[in-house]
């Protein structure tokens, strides 16, 4: 056991320690504030407050913000130290920076309660983070600090044993548009029809004319194809389906009770997770999400427990908040809809911290580094130069051991001209990359 002094057990302190300390390197931790206790103790024990107490302590000088309450405006000094940004350094103690504050400040995404100048979308824009700002939005910097944190204290104390990590990655989809032209009705494809003719797409009118007619497959219609790669290389992959009850601007899949689409998403259930994909609409109707997930259940017959937002769209802590009234224990939303990168600067699954609640929450955070769709559309890479970004994101997770979470849309693997060369990115990725993982 480690055992850890401070002057105030907060629920800050708590949190991230358990977080740091327990959930990923396996040891136990107990907070005293009792100094004769921490004095006595013959084992592992860190002082983090302003004054030495013990001859055999590892001291972390601590900055105020895991004994605040309540949220307010920060000043967060930043600085490098040995080839990636610290925040809270510190030139006293045996740490260069407090671990728990930097961590606790960048997980519990305290900027974000902050005013800020949202997106186009109204989300929390990747400009206004200081990782972006600092430039160190492409760095899972808590995963860096935490592997040096654990060298340190080894150092200091031989007797400690860390878990084993290993490296995970975790491929997941979003069928926000299940097939191009199949099962989308006849006012929806007639409609499709007359934009393509006023736009003078005689090759889009052909291509839908052929798959309605069972002339050849739905662009989009790549699932029996991934469901081969997951054999092949042995992946457990996410599925979340958009199950909207309406259309709309932003949600514009097949009707979820439609027989076609609910024998798609019951043939994914099968062997694989599958997780509701909350529809822009929900966003502003509540009562929307409510239905979305029971329109899920009902189709797969058993407890939806894994959610992502559709668009990434969420505000903390409302967003999160509803989502466990209504059983989600896992969410995947954690990235940003424009950039590519940490958005909570870590590669590993967390435990969402409500910051105006002041209270770790049963919500477990799968955070993800790479979604095609920002890549092709926000960042304007071509297949190449994204295969390289995905290869760069594998490379340094798993220097840390720790799990790499990528998105997928279906579309980008179809025939459709406009995402030509995806397909391969993806093959050449599990192939070159992720088959030598396992």
């Amino acid at each position: 056991m480690l055992l850890i002094y401070s002057t105030y057990k907060s629920p800050r302190l708590q949190y991230i320690t358990d977080v740091l300390l327990h959930n990923l390197s396996g040891i136990e931790v107990s907070i005293t504030t009792l100094q004769e206790e921490f004095i006595q103790y013959k084992g592992a024990k860190i002082n983090y407050s302003r004054n030495s107490i013990a001859p055999d302590e590892l001291r972390i000088i601590p900055a105020p913000l895991l004994f605040e309450t309540g949220i307010r405006p920060q000043n967060i000094p930043c600085k490098e130290h040995a080839g990636f940004k610290i925040l809270f350094p510190s030139e006293y103690g045996d740490l260069y920076f407090d671990i728990f504050a930097a961590s606790f400040y960048l997980l519990s995404r305290y900027e974000e309660y902050l005013p800020h100048q949202p997106d186009e979308y109204g989300r929390f824009a990747h400009t206004e983070s200081i990782a972006y700002k600092e430039g160190f939005l492409q760095q899972p910097v808590i995963n860096y600090w935490l592997f040096d944190f654990q060298k340190i204290l080894q150092a200091k104390f031989p007797s400690l044993v860390f878990a084993v990590k290993k490296f995970r990655f975790i491929p997941t989809y979003d069928i926000d548009i299940a097939f191009s032209y199949l099962y989308k009705g006849i006012t929806r494809n007639a409609g499709g029809l007359v934009r393509s003719l006023l736009k003078g797409e005689l090759v889009a009118i052909k291509d839908r004319i052929d798959v309605l007619t069972k002339k050849k497959e739905d662009p989009f219609d790549v699932y029996e194809w991934l469901y081969a790669l997951h054999l092949k290389f042995g992946l457990q992959p996410y599925y979340f389906f958009l199950v909207a009850a309406s259309s709309g601007e932003y949600d514009k899949n097949v009707d979820p009770h439609h027989a076609e689409m609910q024998e798609l998403i019951r043939y994914h259930a099968v062997g694989y997770n599958v997780g509701v994909h909350p529809s822009w609409q929900s966003g502003d109707d509540i009562a929307l999400l409510e239905q979305e997930i029971k329109t899920l259940e009902d189709t797969i017959n058993r407890k939806v427990v894994h959610s992502r937002q559709h668009y990434i769209r969420f505000e903390l802590p409302g967003t999160y908040r509803q989502l466990i009234a209504r059983g989600i224990l896992n969410e995947f939303s954690m990235g940003y809809g424009t950039i590519n990168g940490f958005r909570a600067s870590i590669a590993s699954p967390f435990y969402w911290y409500d910051l105006s609640a002041e209270t770790k929450t049963s919500l477990l955070i799968y955070p993800f580094c790479f979604m095609d769709a920002n890549a092709f559309y926000e960042q304007k890479l071509t297949p190449s130069q994204a295969f390289n970004e995905i290869q760069y994101y594998h490379d340094v997770i798993k220097k840390v051991d720790g799990t790499m979470i990528s998105i997928w849309h279906n579309h980008f693997f179809g025939n459709d001209k406009m995402f030509e060369g995806w397909k391969e990115v993806y093959e050449l990725f599990l192939e070159e990359v992720v088959y030598w993982d396992l």
